[in-house]
């Protein structure tokens, strides 16, 4: 007779003492005696992984975030045993792992510590689901400040905060809300002026606590899977976030249009509103390159439908915008139409694409069409099936970019908004059920919308965005921040958002300019554009159910000042399309906080407004109304008022007095900023001359511009023009060293050299230490010489005033 049918509560499990040990190539194997398994990998001096198992061997190795087209290798590694601990040493850092416990601690090569286990590595065991919940804390040092994880509309130093990673449709959320569309496990900690990172490459729902519950602990744990995580040692926050992306992944360099302005709402249509928005734009004279269709552009809301008594001939109607320089994105939800008289549910059906729940019958939902399934995109053969459905959109009409919307995957009417748990997916041959697989839906279906967009756009470059995505999504896609709200504190939002997306490897990112839910007052509006242009990503998009939010919806006071700044933003395209050759190459954030611009300046560890737009501009936003200027924080170092062209001393907070019409904007001295002229598109105009700004810096300065054939892939075949510009500035002179790499001719020949902040008066110019004539009255009055590209050496010399 049985008599107790309770099963016994087991609370937290610890590994035990380490009884044994292996080394094989750049691995270290810890065995404990309850056959829990640790396994260290060092990948790169400063960059080890650590992977736990409690059942005594791993299942099968795989993940959706880390780029396997990347390789990695390291300088040194050593492993040595010791009285109490075991140690692997690389030529950056020291990782001790106790043999009593298996706790582990690691340090500079100067025995200071960076990062040390608190209760380490333990788990509980589920019994509703199996596995276990794997969990992890570490001890965090007094002064410790935490940035990262993606979007969070938190403030941009964690400290104090708890974060959930769960993919969720939260329409019009608010300030501190969780979970949000995005999961990226990835932290960076700063203590002592050294930085280090964490990323947990686990796709159950996550969470992460940095010091909340506790004062000096950190902790992060969830739900299922495996306790398994990188350590990147900086000590520079630039080397933690380069070395993540490398892991993550990089994407390709987008065609240049996609860096224009872009006009989106739900929805344009029919096609006559359509084409009175383009035409707006260019009465107005405000650039723009891309106009966005929402679900209404369906039949039915049936996705790779057009309705066709809102748009008759979608072929044409793209074609005709195109010639006005109107670049054409439709949206496709992942909710396919439960209709047997539908094309794509019947392939869909005949080939059991479709996510089923655990005792077999498909996974069904509500979203836009009604009751629909839904593909399973962790399964290559749905991929490749979804990646083909796009030639009639791409290669036949002619549209440019595929906008991924609702997958988190959302769905309506129900409590937690998405599938649920029980639903199984293929993840790439490692059968799982939605809990595994929920955070990665969206990339996924991402992947496949980008290579069949890449697949029929060919041979131009493909342009993709997604709202939902996990680590790595970076490779495939753009995103924005969500459904934002037309206030003030959203405007605060987006700004820390889309600076926590770049330091997150998610560079390609920003906002709906101006709110997408509710409507802006003007005043909010303008200030949303004047810094929206400074985003990656650059959209304004709203919902028709909220009024009208295209420029003209106000007044001509924020018509002008739409204008002013998406003008700049065109202008700064050759900087901005530098900024993200730098992201892809280098792995640089094309966006910088503070804290990452100069880590060893205190005062910039709870900064929140301020950012670096590249290498050379920073951008401070106006997030209060009725203002008239703001204070602001200054890096250390020099800068140049871009208003006033005064020069201000760094490494302090002051007050900085702005218009309507103006945000503060600083450039870095002796920076050389390249600026195109203004354009209403892309490729519209044919130049002859590159805009150099040059503000002028007792000292050196290097910039850079990165320029090609702006879509295509004969970049990456070397036809490229990547010039450098090496500034060293003295008393009374100025020499330009300028050095060219790649095959690229640049269709311009001359340079307009502006000269901002000269401390004495020019009195001869030598190219190539050659002297050369000049017009002293232009460059007096007007500040600028034109001078033909190709030189190596261009030396200034004067008197002081």
């Amino acid at each position: 007779m049985i008599t107790n049918t309770e099963l016994e509560y087991k609370g937290d499990l610890y590994p035990t003492k380490i009884v044994s040990f292996e080394h094989d190539v750049d691995s270290v194997y810890f065995h404990t005696d309850n056959s829990v398994i640790l396994k260290v990998t060092v990948l790169r001096d400063s960059l080890i992984r650590f992977r736990f198992t409690t059942k005594g061997y791993f299942s099968n190795d795989f993940s959706y975030a880390v780029d396997k087209s990347h390789s990695h290798g390291y300088n040194f590694l050593e492993v040595s045993e010791h009285e109490v601990f075991y140690q692997i040493k690389t030529s950056k850092v020291k990782c001790r792992i106790q043999k009593s416990d298996m706790r582990l601690s690691i340090y500079d090569l100067e025995d200071t510590i960076i990062l040390e286990d608190e209760l380490g590595f333990h788990w509980e065991e589920s019994y509703e689901y199996g596995g276990n919940i794997v969990k992890m804390s570490k001890s965090s040092k007094d002064g410790e400040c935490f940035y990262g994880l993606g979007d969070k509309a938190t403030q941009m130093n964690l400290k104090g905060k708890r974060i959930e990673n769960f993919a969720t449709d939260q329409y019009a959320f608010q300030k501190d809300q969780e979970p949000l569309y995005k999961v990226v496990p990835f932290y960076i900690g700063l203590h002592n002026k050294k930085s280090y990172g964490i990323f947990f490459d686990n796709t159950f729902r996550t969470f992460f606590d940095f010091c909340h519950e506790r004062r000096n602990v950190t902790s992060y744990w969830a739900e299922g899977g495996e306790m398994n995580y990188y350590f990147i040692y900086g000590p520079q926050m630039q080397d933690v976030v380069t070395t993540y992306t490398d892991l993550t992944g990089k994407p390709e360099l987008p065609p240049l249009w996609a860096l224009g302005y872009h006009q989106c709402k739900w929805s344009y249509y029919p096609e006559s509103n359509l084409k009175d928005v383009a035409a707006k734009f260019r009465e107005l004279k405000i650039p723009c390159d891309a106009l966005y269709l929402d679900i209404d552009y369906m039949d039915g809301f049936r996705c790779f439908t057009w309705n066709k008594n809102y748009f008759p001939d979608p072929k044409r109607m793209v074609a005709e915008l195109a010639e006005d320089g109107f670049k054409t994105v439709v949206i496709i939800d992942p909710g396919i139409k439960i209709d047997k008289e539908y094309s794509v549910y019947k392939e869909a059906l005949a080939n059991d694409y479709f996510c089923k729940r655990a005792d077999g019958p498909y996974m069904k939902g509500k979203v836009w069409p009604g009751e629909c399934n839904f593909p399973d995109f962790t399964n290559p053969t749905v991929r490749e099936w979804w990646a083909g459905l796009f030639k009639e959109l791409i290669s036949d009409i002619g549209v440019k970019g595929v906008w991924n919307d609702m997958n988190e995957p959302a769905v309506m009417e129900v409590p937690n908004k998405t599938f649920p748990m029980d639903v199984r997916h293929h993840y790439d041959g490692n059968p799982c059920s939605h809990r595994k697989a929920h955070n990665i839906y969206g990339t996924q279906m991402a992947r496949a919308t980008y290579h069949g967009v890449k697949r029929f756009a060919y041979p131009k470059r493909p342009f993709v965005i997604t709202r939902s995505a996990y680590a790595g999504a970076q490779r495939y896609t753009s995103s924005w921040t969500g459904d934002n709200v037309a206030t003030w504190e959203h405007l605060w939002i987006a700004n820390i958002q889309v600076q926590r997306m770049s330091i997150s490897g998610m560079g390609f990112t920003g906002s709906d300019i101006g709110g997408f839910a509710e409507q802006p007052s003007g005043e909010l509006y303008a200030r949303w554009i004047q810094l929206g242009v400074f985003h990656p990503f650059c959209r304004t998009h709203s919902s028709g159910d909220h009024g009208d939010q295209e420029p003209w919806a106000f007044d001509d006071e924020v018509i002008d000042i739409t204008r002013k700044f998406v003008n700049l933003r065109y202008q700064l395209l050759p900087y901005l399309y530098t900024m993200f050759w730098q992201y892809i190459e280098e792995g640089v954030p094309m966006l910088k906080p503070l804290v990452y611009f100069d880590q060893e300046d205190t005062q910039t560890h709870y900064r929140n407004d301020e950012f670096v737009f590249g290498n050379q501009i920073l951008v401070c936003p106006i997030l209060e109304p009725n203002a008239l200027g703001r204070r602001m924080y200054l890096p250390r170092g020099e800068w140049y008022n871009y208003w006033t062209n005064e020069l201000c001393k760094g490494g302090k907070e002051l007050w900085v007095d702005t218009k309507f019409d103006q945000i503060p904007i600083f450039i870095k001295a002796g920076s050389i900023i390249p600026k195109y002229p203004v354009q209403q598109y892309v490729g519209e105009l044919e130049f002859d001359e590159l805009i150099l700004d040059v503000y002028y810096k007792d000292g050196k300065e290097l910039s850079v511009v990165y320029e090609d054939a702006q879509d295509g892939y004969d970049y990456k075949k070397g036809r490229y023009s990547f010039m450098s510009f090496q500034a060293t500035g003295k008393e009374n002179e100025l020499i330009i060293q300028a050095h060219q790499e790649g095959k690229y001719v640049t269709n311009y020949s001359k340079y307009r050299m502006n000269f901002i902040g000269l401390p004495f008066k020019v009195k001869n110019i030598e190219i190539d230490n050659v002297a050369v004539a000049f017009d002293s009255d232009t460059l007096e009055k007007e500040g600028y010489i034109l001078v033909e590209k190709g030189f190596i050496s261009f030396h200034i010399m004067g008197n002081l005033d």
